[in-house]
């Protein structure tokens, strides 16, 4: 009798067969991936007729089951989204395949060649809730990047991902290419999530993307190393010298635009002298388009029509049309703001004024800093890596919005003849 999933065979024969699949991928041509690509843009679209009806079935769950309306969103599938995925796909496939690609080299004195070149890492595993967008766009920058890919994409969008990975998987077959590249491991529910952190030698790295409960249990409980892709307590501060137009479409985009998602705005900070002037227009702008404002004293004194912010309220990844606000003296007041609540994403200042702007993007250490611009365009396909697998708020290996060269490693090859020491 098995004690875990790990030992189980279904579960264990997956992680093989993903391996196995990861040498193939490993040596596969660009011209092979791409063609695997291709394949499963045009079989997304074709299978659109059983895709939304999944995805109108875990919708339908989801609302049954007291889904919050961010999650909804992002749950939800239509013939648009559809074909934003399969253009997404399209679009790696003109990017350049990372794979040996030449970091750095040299010849030494005694004539040995060494070249640091870029592979892949092998296994990605991928831990993520409610969010059918990442199932299409981690398989298909995995492949692109030569890895093999195993989705944990969690019980409100099973139904949903398990047709998706169907498709995909039948897209690869017809390319030449291994099914066993994208697999998912839903059918394994939690369990198989908490085995899939512990899956050290079948697995080489894992990526959570998620709510910040999520993403901190992964950190905290798995062996496999992680990259770790952050929750979005984003901030946008209105400097004494922004402009007044600037600043109210910056604002309204951050927010608006589509608030369930970790780029958009959740705190606004805005300098004392210029608050009387920026925070009525920037704020009924928000109202109308149907944003609580949960403000301090300063900014509600100013501003009436909002709700008491709490001390919780500075902290909150709301991802929904719920906004922060906070009068602060000085740029120093905000940058000690920033450092206390941010999560490291995005945080972005509108000013006129080129020294606060650079202090800004040079003391405030996120992800992504921004100047007089919209923090919705932190992403990777808008940083023109085709589709992300995340966005990762930590220091190492990776930063910020993630695409292919992130999903590689790098190895050294030494030629040498004869060469003893």
């Amino acid at each position: 009798m098995v004690d875990t999933l790990l030992d189980a065979p279904s579960f264990i024969d997956k992680l093989t067969a993903a391996r196995d699949a990861s040498r193939m991928l490993a040596t596969a041509t660009t011209k092979q991936k791409n063609a695997a690509l291709k394949a499963i843009a045009d079989a997304v679209m074709r299978n659109a007729s059983r895709i939304l009806p999944a995805n109108e079935l875990d919708l339908a769950n989801g609302r049954e089951n007291g889904m919050a309306e961010g999650l909804q969103d992002r749950l939800r599938l239509d013939e648009k989204r559809l074909a934003a995925l399969a253009k997404a796909v399209l679009e790696i496939v003109a990017l350049p395949d990372p794979v040996g690609d030449v970091v750095r080299g040299s010849t030494l004195e005694n004539g040995l060649q060494l070249t640091q070149t870029r592979v892949p890492f092998g296994v990605v595993g991928a831990i993520y809730e409610a969010r059918p967008n990442v199932t299409i766009d981690i398989a298909a920058l995995a492949l692109k990047s030569g890895n093999a890919v195993v989705l944990r994409g969690g019980s409100a969008a099973e139904n949903t991902n398990r047709v998706l990975v169907e498709v995909i998987q039948s897209a690869l077959v017809e390319a030449g290419l291994p099914a066993e590249a994208v697999q998912t491991i839903d059918e394994f529910g939690r369990e198989g999530a908490k085995q899939l952190m512990q899956a050290r030698g079948f697995v080489d790295v894992l990526i959570p993307r998620g709510s910040a409960q999520l993403i901190n249990s992964v950190v905290a409980d798995s062996k496999v190393p992680v990259i770790e892709t952050g929750a979005g307590v984003v901030h946008v501060f209105l400097d004494e010298s922004a402009d007044e137009t600037m600043a109210v479409e910056i604002v309204h985009n951050a927010k608006v635009q589509r608030p369930s998602v970790c780029n958009a705005l959740e705190t606004l900070l805005v300098h004392a002298a210029s608050a009387p002037r920026l925070l009525p227009p920037v704020l009924k702008r928000l109202r109308d388009s149907g944003v609580v404002i949960h403000a301090d004293d300063r900014a509600r004194a100013i501003f009436p029509d909002s709700v008491a912010a709490t001390d919780e309220d500075w902290s909150t990844e709301y991802m929904s049309l719920d906004l922060a606000v906070r009068v602060v003296d000085d740029l120093d007041d905000a940058l000690a703001h920033i450092r206390a609540f941010s999560t490291h994403h995005t945080e972005s200042i509108i000013t006129n004024d080129l020294g606060r702007a650079e202090r800004f993007l040079a003391e405030v250490d996120s992800a992504v800093v921004m100047v007089n611009a919209s923090t919705r365009f932190t992403d990777g396909a808008e940083f023109g890596f085709g589709a992300e697998v995340g966005i990762s708020t930590q220091k190492l290996h990776a930063r910020g919005p993630m695409g292919l060269p992130e999903l590689t490693s790098t190895k050294w090859v030494v030629r040498g003849a004869g060469h003893v020491r």
